[in-house]
């Protein structure tokens, strides 16, 4: 059984060990992939307007934060990013995060949700957006400097709430 709850200050060593994971293979995010606890912890759970975890059996396996896309005139549209456990992937979580994080937005208030850098070679990721709904709505020529293939596409994608 996921339970999807608000993440709380006693996830933040869960939450450093999964975004560390993530973000240090330089696969997926932009993020530096030498960023510090501090900064990461505050990018991806205290800055945002909600930042939720997913626990299975007592342990988090995943992650996700909301935020404004844009400040002023586009904060309408929100941003989500995810993260899920390397170990548990393929096991449904990104969707049931994704599913999660479209309801909480519309709750919120967002009138759409906006993914500004989906690296194209996460064919997993582009996939599953697809399947929620998200549509490529523009293509980033060599935006990501992925740590294995070098320089490689990033789509944006976008769905209306």
């Amino acid at each position: 059984m996921l339970d999807i709850r608000s993440a709380e200050r006693r996830d933040h060593d869960a939450v450093w060990t999964l975004f560390h994971d993530v973000v240090s293979n330089g696969t997926t995010y932009a993020y530096p992939s030498d960023m510090g606890k501090v900064e990461g912890l505050r990018l991806w759970m205290e800055n945002p307007r909600a930042c939720y975890v997913a626990e299975r059996e007592g342990a988090i396996v995943g992650t996700y934060d909301l935020k404004d896309n844009q400040p002023g005139r586009g904060a309408h549209v929100c941003n989500a990013g995810y993260m899920v456990r390397a170990d548990v992937r393929g096991q449904g979580i990104g969707q049931a995060l994704c599913e999660h994080a479209l309801e909480a937005a519309r709750r919120l208030g967002y009138k759409a949700m906006q993914y500004n850098l989906v690296v194209a070679t996460n064919e997993a990721a582009v996939h599953l957006w697809k399947k929620m709904g998200f549509d490529i709505v523009g293509t980033l020529p060599e935006a990501f400097d992925h740590a294995e293939k070098g320089l490689v596409d990033a789509h944006v994608m976008y769905r209306r709430l």
